[in-house]
């Protein structure tokens, strides 16, 4: 089983953006010194739900603090990058890191972040294939990369650095389990998804021919002396952070953005992911991957909202969890 901690980068009320990203590059030196496998960083614009614009950027600034965690984008939004510009970056960290870097990515929402960028609602609707197609050419380590689609046309260019590198996809819908499949690519499975969810997309996958392993499950974890203390520590912390947080999420056009209950998906995602004490986390893993088949996971820690909590929940996890766990 790999685990690996999933960096959101979260702004509680009273915090200060500059200050949560340099907390966030500690908390990977220190998931990497308590045994975590790897780290996931995530990318958001103009909210508080999560103040990393760039995971590539903040990637590369963990890079130089660690050597042996692996670092990984959860996700780079595919709708705003151009897969070109975000195929360099991940070349460059790839080098950088001696092979430790994973691109992760997603289609992302029909959010104000496409109009503010320029590439508008037709590349999120209908343009995420070619954007992946593109991609892949960038990544394929064959040197060059040209395009002539809708979305990009260009003449054939060398990729310097280049580097042969496969992404993980985000999937939330059947379509994006399709393409996924299709080209032999890695899923990542959101938090909101329970188990039976994830066997029923990984089966999805599998009936549309795909092959590639180790799929990736992202989840929140937060380990206290009893599942009641730590469920109840969580439902009283996170809504403070998820309420103005999820708020950030502005459509670029007119339609009316979905509300979410966020007491109530707090205590979903407290119910279906690692929360508890040590033993009902390593359980709570070690059922998922038994309905679900999966064994990568990544967690985020920060639900607590004090560095310092964190470090410490980083901290029990790797003391107490990972070692109940099977390698």
């Amino acid at each position: 089983m790999r685990i690996g901690v999933f960096i959101v980068a979260a702004q509680f009320p009273g915090q200060e953006p500059g200050r949560v990203l340099a907390d966030a590059v500690e908390l990977i030196v220190a998931a990497e010194e308590a045994g975590f496998d790897d780290a996931w960083i995530a990318e958001h614009h103009f909210m508080s739900y999560g103040v990393c614009p760039s995971a590539t950027t903040l990637a590369a600034a963990a890079v130089g603090r660690t050597s042996r965690i692996g670092l990984g984008t959860a996700v780079s939004v595919l709708s705003t990058w151009h897969p070109v510009a975000l195929a360099e970056q991940a070349a460059m960290l790839h080098h950088l890191s001696g092979g430790r870097f994973t691109l992760g990515v997603g289609r992302g929402g029909p959010w104000v972040d496409l109009e503010v960028f320029g590439t508008g609602l037709d590349r999120y609707e209908r343009g995420f294939e070619e954007s992946l197609d593109v991609l892949l050419g960038a990544l394929s380590g064959g040197g060059s990369v040209a395009a002539d689609g809708e979305f990009f046309r260009f003449r054939e260019v060398a990729m310097v650095p280049g580097a042969r590198l496969r992404p993980v996809v985000a999937c939330t819908s059947e379509s994006t389990v399709g393409l996924a499949a299709a080209r032999g690519l890695r899923m990542l499975l959101g938090m909101h998804v329970g188990d039976a969810d994830k066997a029923a997309l990984i089966a999805g996958y599998a009936a549309r021919g795909g092959t590639a392993k180790g799929h990736v499950a992202a989840g929140v974890a937060y380990v206290a002396d009893s599942t009641a203390a730590a469920v109840r520590d969580l439902k009283g912390s996170m809504p403070r952070w998820m309420g103005p947080g999820l708020a950030g999420y502005v459509p670029v056009d007119g339609r009316l953005r979905g509300s979410r209950d966020v007491p109530a998906y707090v205590e979903l995602l407290s119910r279906i992911h690692p929360v508890g004490s040590a033993e009902h986390c390593a359980e709570t893993l070690r059922r998922t991957s038994e309905v679900a088949g999966i064994e990568h996971f990544i967690v985020m820690v920060e639900g607590m909202g004090e560095h310092r909590r964190t470090l410490e929940n980083i901290r029990r996890f790797g003391a107490e969890v990972l070692p109940l766990l099977p390698e």
